[in-house]
């Protein structure tokens, strides 16, 4: 399974998160902070958006700002990992698109 893991501050426009889902190319679902989901499905229709849990998820890039919110060093590569299931890896790690955090991972998605 091929995820894509999106970060972005509440009321970021459904352009900029439509504009870094296409730069992720193909993926099977987006996965996000869980009390954030249900703003990124709105703004993604026909797309599934899955809500996790990223605190304590090791990632290979840090912020200490995101590290301070959320306990882990990066929302978009820890939402993918989580998402993308056992066996996940980082196969595009965090960049930001207008303004909006993107990673993918792939993984057997269980």
């Amino acid at each position: 399974m091929r995820v894509a893991g999106i970060g972005f501050r509440t009321a970021t426009p459904p352009v900029a998160l439509r504009a870094a889902l296409a730069a992720a190319g193909a993926v099977d679902r987006v996965a996000t902070l869980r009390t954030k989901a249900t703003e990124l499905a709105a703004a993604l229709p026909g797309v599934v958006v899955t809500g996790v849990d990223v605190a304590g998820v090791e990632t290979p890039t840090r912020s200490a700002r995101v590290e301070a919110l959320f306990g882990t060093g990066s929302v978009a590569e820890a939402a993918a990992l989580v998402a993308a299931g056992r066996g996940a890896r980082l196969v595009r790690a965090r960049e930001v698109i207008g303004g909006v955090t993107l990673a993918v991972a792939e993984g057997d998605g269980e």
